[in-house]
């Protein structure tokens, strides 16, 4: 699996940044010339990882959040979502459906569900006071 491009991106914690970060990953992304239903998944799994990091990384405060993007010569698209947040103590409970550590902005609890369904892949990696790392992956279908 060779990398055939890559990027990297930093900005603060602002909630307005949020479409910020869907409109870039599909602008690179879209030279694999993805179905609608391929960006939409992308950019939706990406919305909530960032609001992760806004909500719940950096608890409304500020911070950055990186996102580091590869695309392989296999058509798989590879997105790190990284803050140097809070973390997370409980992986495992984090990502289980209803979960929220932010119930008093009624949040779903649904965000890595939501990643879980529109990707191949999502891995989450954290320490309590260091941050969290969350890296989606997808397999982009061959052109015909």
């Amino acid at each position: 699996m060779n990398v055939i491009n890559e990027m990297h991106l930093r900005f603060l914690s602002k909630s307005t940044n949020e479409g910020f970060a869907r409109s870039v990953i599909s602008a690179f992304v879209l030279e694999l010339d993805p179905t609608i239903s391929e960006l939409a998944d992308i950019k939706t799994a990406v919305s909530e990882a960032v609001t992760n990091s806004i909500v719940h990384g950096y608890r409304r405060g500020s911070g950055m959040i990186y996102i580091d993007a590869k695309i392989t010569d296999s058509r798989k698209v590879i997105i790190k979502i990284r803050d140097k947040g809070v973390g997370i103590a409980d992986i495992s409970q984090a990502m289980q459906p209803l979960f929220t550590t932010a119930p008093e902005e009624e949040r779903a609890g649904l965000g890595f569900a939501v990643m879980q369904s529109f990707m191949d892949e999502v891995k989450v990696s954290s320490k309590p006071d260091k941050g969290t790392t969350v890296t989606l992956s997808k397999q982009i279908v061959a052109l015909r």
